[in-house]
């Protein structure tokens, strides 16, 4: 019987779909399809017309509604804003009336003449500002004004939409409920006629004289968005003032929030000007605005701000259709595009204010029912899904009946191909192909037997591809070697020798070396040798450095292992690899020389920070001594108080100017490491109540108080440096009296735990703020003062806590915003000293004026500086000067001064050569010297103590303390 002629599988299995599932399927699907969606469509076209008419005539219905009652409400205000007016009048007219005693003493007057009520009382607020002159002020129409008191508060209580209740006079006098802390919220020197609240009440802006509805304006007294009903307080024809009752827009909002719109929507209350006055949260959404001012609140107050322009309705590009409208009609609908969504708008003028109250109504909202119609039909659907999943159970079964014939036409073909593979597996390359009348099939089980033959020729490649891999593996190091002991030879690969130009690729230890460095030839020989001789080391790993054939030095890396030892464990073969690391070497060699650059910078910073402080202070003596020598002069003259101002206005300069030098030169040192601490015993009464008297000028001076919580009963003692730690205590005392309110108060104390003393500083100020405390101990950080007037550099606090470190020991703060902040420094506690080092001696007032003037001589080569020195000390010793090494040299071979005043830095060397030739002269070992130096190193000034200079001083110097030390070391101080 001849077989059945092949035919493709695709077009085979493709007739059998397309004859019993693709046409059913098609034409099922379509059916049900087209009726669910007319049936949908015809449903949803039936609802839109009657939801559309329902929603416009409850819109119509409640913006009317909704706008008489907001009317009536603010009808309301106004009667009761010309009850108060009347009051207002006949108290400012009333003479007679005598106030009590409570309402003077709750009266008071600033430095800045500022009259204004101190304590509540039950009373209102009472604020006189400082622009009107204290001797100008109607103080009497101030206190007479409390007797409209009870009607105020009447009147705040009366009705919840009332803020607050004021009278603002033409002389800038305010009264107003209830009462607030008008000190700290009005600016002193507040204009009261300026503010628009008060303009609208005149005859100019309201002739009528009536009661008068503000714009929305942001209000002086800290209560926020606020609008106003005013009328003005006439005296015959003279505007005495301006009274009002304020409405704010939260307690608008709240009205308008509490208004029943349909469908889910909001009210929002427009100006005359379409300027929105009231806008809810939903509002802000849909018109992309913030209800509250983009402006800091002090800003706002100064520029009088009212209500951004993103607060006019026609800045909104979708309400121009409304905009139109509302011009022509008293009230109506209209539907617009608001906030990316179709929205009805419906609005209803308010004929007392000329205000429009607008209904927003999203239309999504009104078609709801709509939407859970569809829902409905969505289920519908579910069901036709349903339908279809039952029919496509049904035709899967008849499927799978037909799908058992197909599968087995298909099986046994593939079966027979199945065993044609494992065949192949098992090594034969001839397997028997089976019968099929698929085409495919047929070709699958002849490609089969073309691959028995192709698996036999690969077998033959396996044994090229195994030695090309070798090869591989063999290129993957620059050379492999191997070195045989007893013939004294290496061996290398072909690539080394073409690389390196050799004569062959086995060669001896002394042709192998030549190409060697000379600087490493012998290391490599020892290397070698160790490796050869030593039995215990059976690794070998070696850098140096072998020319190439173009005699060009390259980095190898020799790695091997002793592959095979004689019985005396002496190495009779080694192995291994060379890898060129020549790129590693060079990323080494960069290293060390950025390592060597970056040495050599932080060399130069401290060659530059020695200099700068010797140029800085330099010319800083100048300023600070002819400063103060001018103050001097001029405090001898009554007539001259100007020049003596002057004069400590430059000094305190050159101080502030001083300890910004000194600050940036004790961090750098103390970043460097450069600082050297002298950790002794030191008593903590003795230095708490030291730093408290250094400080109490200030604390005078800003008019606030220090406390001292420390006494000194029973003695304790912190392991510190004396003057670094009265440093770190005075840097934490500025800084509380600078930051503090006014009349503040700062207490400094103590206290003890379990691991040292805890030394404290606390103010009475308005304390740091989160933000503000997490950037503290930032260099230049000053907590956004920097443009204030409050003088500082921003690395006090920098400098404290690193000093604190050094001193082994650590910074620390609390601060509540409102309350005040606390600085504290934990040290470790010491026991008493045994005996008691040098003690301190704090310089007279006025030196003693000596009958008899000292020789004295002065080594300065900068000639403002040597004035400054000889003006100082003119009274109390005869100066000589001199600006070298060489000519002081000269003149101390021929005189014996008194004292010698000595800089270390001079034009031909150091001050020290001077110093070292004094004391090794027995004539001149006993003149007492005297070091003024601009170099703030504390290592230079150190070696000039162990030289023998019995005192130091910095530039720029303070002339008391140079004529006490100088009266000290002639020996006139007592």
């Amino acid at each position: 019987m001849s077989p059945a002629p092949n035919k493709p599988l695709r077009r085979w299995i493709w007739r059998a779909f397309l004859q019993s599932a693709l046409i059913p399927l098609v034409l099922v699907e379509s059916v049900l399809i087209g009726v669910y969606l007319y049936t949908n469509e015809s449903i949803r076209s039936a609802q839109l017309g009657y939801l559309q008419s329902s929603a416009l005539q409850d819109l119509s219905s409640a913006v009317q509604r909704e706008g008489q009652v907001i009317d009536s409400r603010l009808k309301a205000i106004e009667a009761q804003v010309g009850i108060y007016r009347d009051a207002v009048s006949a108290a400012l007219q009333d003479r007679r009336y005598v106030p009590d005693a409570l309402e003077h003493q709750r009266h008071a007057q600033t430095t800045d003449g500022v009259y204004y009520s101190r304590s509540d009382d039950g009373r209102a607020a009472s604020f006189y500002a400082s622009s009107t002159p204290p001797e100008q002020q109607d103080r009497a129409k101030a206190l007479r004004l409390s007797q409209v008191d009870p009607l105020m508060r009447s009147l705040k209580q009366a009705d919840p939409l009332v803020a607050a209740v004021y009278f603002n006079s033409w002389d800038s006098y305010n009264r107003i409920y209830p009462f607030f802390d008008v000190l700290q919220q009005y600016p002193h020197d507040m204009r009261i006629p300026q503010y628009n609240f008060y303009y609208l009440a005149d005859q100019q802006h309201n002739p009528k004289q009536e009661v008068v509805w503000t714009d929305v304006y942001l209000d002086p007294a800290g209560q926020g968005w606020m609008m106003s009903a005013v009328a003005p307080v006439l005296r015959d024809d003279f505007l005495e003032g301006v009274v009002g009752l304020d409405v704010t827009v939260g307690q608008m909002l709240a009205e308008i929030g509490n208004l029943q719109v349909p469908w889910q929507g909001y009210a929002l209350l427009v100006s005359r000007d379409n300027g929105i006055m009231a806008l809810p949260q939903a509002g802000e959404r849909d018109f992309g605005v913030r209800e509250l001012t983009q402006y800091s609140y002090a800003e706002a107050v100064r520029r009088e701000v009212l209500k951004p322009a993103d607060f006019k309705l026609d800045r909104q590009p979708g309400l121009q259709p409304l905009l139109s409208a509302m011009a022509t009609r008293a009230q109506g609908i209209q539907e617009v595009e608001l906030g990316g969504r179709n929205q009805l708008m419906a609005w209803s003028e308010i004929p007392q204010t000329g205000w429009r109250l607008l209904l927003v109504v999203d239309e999504a909202n009104i078609f709801h029912e709509t939407n859970r119609l569809a829902e409905q039909y969505l289920r519908i659907g579910y069901l036709l899904i349903a339908g279809l999943v039952f029919f496509y159970l049904l035709f899967g079964s008849w499927m799978w009946l037909r799908s058992r014939r197909l599968s087995h036409e298909l099986a046994t073909p593939i079966a027979g191909i199945v065993e044609m593979m494992r065949g192949l597996g098992r090594g034969e390359s001839q397997p028997v192909v089976p019968a099929t009348s698929i085409r495919e099939l047929a070709e699958m089980g002849t490609e089969v037997q073309l691959a028995g033959e192709q698996l036999r020729a690969s077998e033959v490649r396996r044994f090229e591809v195994q030695r090309t891999l070798e090869l591989v593996l063999e290129s993957t190091t620059e050379s492999l070697w191997d070195v045989t002991a007893q013939s004294q030879t290496i061996c290398v690969s072909e690539r080394f020798v073409t690389r390196f130009g050799l004569r062959d690729n086995c060669l001896s230890f002394a042709e192998f070396n030549r190409p060697v460095h000379p600087d490493d030839l012998q290391r490599i020989r020892h290397l070698r040798l160790s490796m050869a001789e030593d039995g215990r080391e059976d690794f070998f790993e070696a850098e140096y450095r072998y020319a190439d054939k173009s005699g060009n030095y390259v980095w190898l890396l020799s790695r091997g292992k002793v592959i095979e030892r004689d019985e005396r464990g002496r190495a009779l073969r080694a192995a291994g690899t060379h890898v060129d690391i020549t790129r590693l070497k060079l990323v080494q060699e960069e290293l060390r020389r950025t390592s060597l650059e970056a040495q050599a910078a932080s060399q130069a910073k401290s060659r530059f920070l020695s200099s700068m402080s010797h140029e800085l202070r330099t010319p800083l003596n100048a300023i600070h001594g002819f400063a103060q020598l001018i103050e001097l002069e001029a405090q001898e003259r009554p007539e001259a108080q100007q020049e003596s101002d002057y004069a400590r206005e430059i000094v305190l300069a050159s101080r502030h100017l001083t300890a910004l030098v000194d600050d940036i030169l004790d961090l750098s040192s103390i970043e460097s490491r450069r600082q050297q601490l002298h950790l002794k015993p030191v008593e903590v009464s003795t230095l708490l109540n030291g730093c408290a008297e250094l400080i109490q000028p200030e604390v005078l001076q800003r008019g606030q108080q220090l406390h001292v919580m420390a006494s000194g009963g029973n003695e304790l003692y912190v392991l510190a440096d004396v003057r670094r730690v009265r440093q770190v205590l005075l840097n934490l005392l500025s800084n509380a009296l600078k930051y503090n309110v006014p009349q503040g108060l700062v207490r400094l104390g103590y206290e003890v735990r379990p691991d040292g003393v805890r030394l404290w500083v606390e103010d009475s100020g308005p304390g740091l703020t989160e933000q503000q405390q997490g950037q503290l101990f930032q260099p230049f950080q000053r907590l956004g003062r920097e443009n204030s007037n409050i003088p500082g550099t921003g690395i006090g606090l920098v400098l404290c806590r690193e000093l604190a470190t050094l001193m082994n020991g650590e910074m620390g703060f609390a601060s509540t915003p409102g309350t005040g902040s606390r600085f504290w420094i934990d040290l470790p506690s010491a026991a008493a000293p045994t005996s008691q080092g040098d003690a301190t001696v704090e310089a007279p007032d006025s030196p003693a004026v000596q009958a008899q003037l000292a020789p004295v001589l002065c080594i300065e080569d900068h000639p403002a500086c040597m004035r400054v020195l000889q003006e100082g000390l003119r009274d109390i010793a005869e100066v000589q000067g001199v600006s070298s090494v060489r000519r002081a040299i000269a003149v101390l071979d021929q005189q014996t001064p008194a004292l010698v005043v000595l800089d270390l830095n001079l034009p031909d060397g150091s001050g020290l050569t001077v110093l070292e030739r004094m004391r090794a002269e027995p004539r001149l070992a006993g003149v007492p010297v005297m070091v003024v130096s601009a170099a703030a190193d504390e290592v230079l000034l150190a070696e000039a103590r162990s030289k023998g200079a019995q005192a130091c001083m910095l530039k720029p110097v303070d002339l008391q303390r140079l004529r006490w030390m100088a009266l000290s070391l002639l020996g006139q101080d007592g």
